[in-house]
């Protein structure tokens, strides 16, 4: 059974920075990619960045600049820098990973920017 477990999220001030982590364990082949999404109140589940095993990032462009992604693939793990935090980044944090042909869902962190 795989899990991924996630980490980091918190309540911080515009302007402040936060680092998200997310491990995965269990039974796992071959990771694919790993990303972040997020759920904002009363909005969509949207992406916001994703890593492939070789690397290749990819960026929501409203977080273009501010977010990074990262991974390190011995340790099945997955992090998402947050620099420059605004409130509208305020929402449920899900990481997901690829593997093989199946998908798997953190349970969420919550991130909160107040202004």
């Amino acid at each position: 059974q795989v899990q991924l477990v996630e980490s980091g999220g918190g309540l911080v001030q515009a302007g402040e920075s936060l680092r998200l982590s997310c491990a995965a364990s269990g039974s796992i082949v071959s990771i694919n990619v790993m990303g972040w999404y997020r759920q904002g109140p009363e909005k969509q589940r949207e992406l916001v960045a994703t890593i492939t095993s070789g690397g290749l990032t990819n960026y929501a462009d409203s977080v273009k600049g501010r977010f990074t992604i990262s991974r390190d693939n011995a340790r099945n793990t997955v992090y998402l820098q947050m620099n420059s935090l605004k409130p509208e980044d305020t929402a449920v944090y899900y990481c997901r990973m690829i593997a093989t042909t199946k998908i798997y869902w953190g349970q969420g962190t919550q991130v909160t920017v107040s202004s």
